[in-house]
């Protein structure tokens, strides 16, 4: 089963790293990704670009309002994500525990649904 890991940053977490050197963070990223494709377990892994780069499209309204920046509160942002397919969600929550990540920072961890589950 495939489950997506998906980052979030508390306010401070998100600034910490930002003032954080970049290429020790990197090399960091570079071992877990690599552990993961080792393990073959890795599907792909990517970072999003900063909130206020974004738009939001709001389907409350008819037609949809579209809005610069970020959805909602910045207390807590999606700035990242890893899928990964392991047998259960409990090996899924072993891979996430190993990333090298700090305070601040959350993993969130969801199943990817297939097309069988389209179809219940």
């Amino acid at each position: 089963m495939q489950y997506m890991l998906i980052m979030r940053d508390e306010d401070a977490a998100a600034v910490e790293r930002r003032d954080a050197p970049f290429e020790p963070m990197l090399e960091a990223m570079g071992r877990y990704n690599d552990a993961l494709a080792e393990a073959g377990v890795f599907v792909t892994a990517h970072g999003l670009a900063k909130p206020g780069e974004g738009v939001v499209v709001d389907f409350t309204a008819d037609p949809p309002l579209i809005t610069d920046g970020p959805y909602g509160e910045t207390k807590e942002l999606f700035n990242g994500f890893w899928i990964i397919d392991t047998d259960s969600i409990g090996v899924a929550a072993e891979w996430a525990a190993r990333a090298p990540l700090g305070p601040g920072t959350k993993l969130e961890i969801r199943r990817v649904h297939t097309e069988a589950d389209l179809h219940r």
